[in-house]
């Protein structure tokens, strides 16, 4: 597997991580012989170590961000900590999603019993109507969005789809079972399609302001063709 490099220097690296790819095995994982990780691509591919300034799930593909040294890592995690970073996703999902809309349901955090705050800002881009019948209509609509998160809890924006009852297209977790068992059987599409597009942020070593995207793969590419919509990088 050949990973998209979108940027590289002596602090850091942003590249486009696949749908499907742990970012890195926890110490006792049972996956490390069954599968790489993110990190063990790079280092096959780039022959050097990275380490991981932020997290993307296993099924969230697009832009991650990390850093060439361990004492990079803290002045790139400010950035996250201090909210000095734009992270804008998008995400593909069931029903008309509305025009814009907060979302602020507190979201369970990594200690299970408790919730903490959180709050996405979402914009309506696209919407379809398609002639294919998911139970129990006769026909099926979908939204393109762009997710804006402004804390960084665990599932986030796949839970946050689902309070506002649009949920994301082969989300196994939150989503809705027909509806991505459609998307499997007429397009061919197993993937989740929640994807990190673009960070945006001042470099914190060299003061570059950079704005990045990470590019679609081919399954978002041919929905955008067959349900006519616009590629929001483009």
């Amino acid at each position: 597997m050949n990973l998209e490099i979108i940027y590289q220097d002596e602090f850091c690296l942003l590249v486009n991580k696949p749908n499907n790819v742990l970012v890195h095995h926890a110490r006792h994982s049972r996956n490390k012989i069954e599968e790489d990780s993110l990190l063990q691509l790079l280092e096959v591919q780039l022959g050097a170590k990275y380490y991981p300034v932020h997290r993307l799930d296993r099924k969230t593909s697009g832009i991650i961000l990390l850093a060439t040294k361990t004492k990079y890592v803290s002045k790139f995690q400010a950035l996250f900590t201090n909210n000095e970073i734009q992270k804008i996703y998008y995400g593909i999902v069931r029903g008309f999603a509305p025009e814009e809309r907060i979302i602020d349901s507190p979201v369970k955090g990594r200690d299970a019993d408790v919730y903490k705050e959180a709050e996405t800002h979402l914009k309506l881009l696209e919407t379809v109507v398609l002639d294919i019948p998911v139970k129990p209509y006769d026909t099926s609509r979908y939204s393109l969005v762009e997710l804006k998160p402004k804390t960084g809890r665990m599932h986030q924006l796949r839970i946050h789809m689902n309070k506002i009852s649009t949920p994301l297209i082969n989300d196994p977790k939150y989503g809705d079972k027909n509806h991505n068992l459609m998307f499997e059987a007429e397009f061919g599409c197993i993937n989740m399609f929640l994807h990190a597009g673009i960070l945006e942020f001042t470099h914190p070593f060299t003061q570059e302001e950079l704005k990045l995207n990470a590019s679609f793969s081919e399954d978002w590419k041919s929905l955008f063709e067959r349900f006519k919509w616009k590629n929001p990088h483009k």
